[in-house]
């Protein structure tokens, strides 16, 4: 197979959820430096929003409020939030700006935050995705101002004489410097600096300053009358936030094993760019060593990526798009509520005994077809196959996918689809594939999208 194939392909997976069933041509057809530009296309930005009005005036904490209209509350919360995960979803499948996308369901990871306040949800989505290859500083400013994030972290309750560290410890550890490079009393310090910093029920940020604690306070070796914007502002002039976001970036998009001199060389342009993070994506995507051998179909897809990346290459209408979040739950990637403030985990996490049957499955499911039958070898696959089904079968809610054949066919017609839906398509044994094929296009498909190589990208 060409390289300008497998680099093109590569590129699209990593710096977007892969090719669209209409790039299946340029795959072929296109150099890397074209692909690169419309990778790194820009439009108008359009926000997410949700559908379903709010409920007025009765908040879900109001003392009047009866049983009924909180239950109502959480329901409309739901519905709302669901409706934001949705559209998140289709932004990614659908939009030409990919690689906005794509960095933005990364900083939804790093900027890690679970609340049932859809309009908070809201309003921090369309942050980190206005701001997703922008400046790093702009990107964190914003983040910690937002409602969302300082309720998820407890800084409402961050009061003078009575500090709560929560949101402190966190903007350090989690978004910026990671461990080691503070101390527990400048987490004390960062955490008085913070004191008073709230907001209001229309998701309005408020420095309270009756609230904030104007004494003298010392951190990273600076001392001074601090606030939050001095804190964040000292915390980006240490070299180790620029080491460590990059380090993060790189282990995303290039190879969960971090090479420490590329990432070291990369750190030093991103902090001499003062946080460019465009600029950032473009060194690496534009280096000559993202397309080695050794960072190719390496990663195993998230749940996320495994199915914007179906539906990206198979043109669906999904009549009850609601259902698809029981896929989310299932595999252990719901957006909007990720596991804790460290956001997901990646890698050989996302395979388990419950996920991969399901996982391989989810073809068959999608396509309309009947899940396969496991024969399993010995008790192991027999237990991981039903713990799939059994997970599957209680939760399961159809989607209702209708899958557009005809024009997967145009698309891939006189070609091999295993170069176009597999990114290392060399590992892969045809032979086997076959076996389960009844020689149709469609089917052809349905079992590429079924192996286990399907799930690298």
């Amino acid at each position: 197979m060409a390289a300008s194939l497998i680099n093109n392909k590569h590129l699209l997976w990593r710096a977007g959820f892969g090719p669209e069933i209409e790039q299946v041509d340029d795959l072929k057809n296109k150099n890397i430096k074209t692909i690169l530009k419309e990778v790194f296309n820009e439009e108008s930005f359009s926000p997410i929003v949700y559908e379903t009005p709010d409920i007025q005036p009765i908040e879900y904490n109001d003392p009047k409020a009866t049983a009924e209209q909180k239950r109502e509350i959480q329901r409309v919360n739901q519905k709302q939030n669901n409706e934001l995960n949705l559209n998140f979803l289709q932004k990614m499948t659908a939009s030409k700006e990919q690689l906005r996308e794509k960095m933005a369901f990364f900083w939804h990871g790093h900027f890690a935050t679970r609340i049932n306040n859809p309009k908070f949800n809201q309003q921090l989505l369309n942050i980190i995705r206005g701001k997703s290859l922008g400046n790093f500083k702009d990107l964190l400013f914003e983040v910690s101002r937002s409602p969302a994030m300082l309720s998820f972290l407890n800084n409402q309750q961050n009061k003078k004489d009575h500090p709560n560290e929560n949101f402190a410890r966190e903007v350090m550890e989690l978004f910026t410097m990671g461990r080691g490079n503070y101390t527990e009393k400048d987490i004390r310090e960062a955490a008085r600096a913070f004191t008073g910093w709230g907001y209001d029920k229309e998701g309005n940020f408020n420095e309270r300053k009756k609230l904030h604690d104007t004494g003298t306070k010392t951190f990273l070796g600076k001392t001074g009358n601090f606030t939050g914007d001095d804190i964040l502002n000292i915390i980006l002039e240490q070299k180790s936030t620029a080491e460590f976001i990059t380090k993060k970036i790189y282990t995303f998009f290039v190879n969960e094993k971090p090479n420490s001199n590329r990432i070291e060389n990369l750190s030093q342009s991103f902090y001499q760019s003062g946080y460019d993070i465009k600029k950032l994506m473009t060194e690496i995507f534009s280096s000559s060593w993202f397309y080695d051998k050794k960072n190719i179909g390496n990663r195993i897809k998230s749940p996320t990526e495994l199915f914007v990346g179906m539906m990206r290459m198979l043109p669906m209408n999904i009549q009850n798009p609601e259902n698809i979040t029981v896929y989310q739950k299932l595999l252990g990637q719901m957006l909007l509520y990720p596991p804790n403030v460290a956001g997901w985990p990646n890698g050989k996490s996302w395979i388990d005994s419950s996920t991969l049957m399901l996982r391989l499955q989810i073809p068959q499911i999608w396509s309309g077809l009947r899940p396969m039958e496991y024969s399993a070898k010995d008790d192991d696959d027999m237990e991981m196959g039903m713990k799939s089904r059994e997970a599957l079968n209680k939760s399961f809610k159809n989607p209702n996918i209708i899958i557009d054949w005809t024009k997967v066919d145009q698309a891939l017609t006189q070609k091999k689809a295993e170069d176009y839906l597999i990114v290392n398509s060399e590992s892969l044994d045809m032979n086997i594939v076959n076996q389960f094929s009844d020689k149709s296009l469609k089917m052809n498909v349905i079992n590429l999208m079924s192996t286990p190589e399907y799930q690298l990208m």
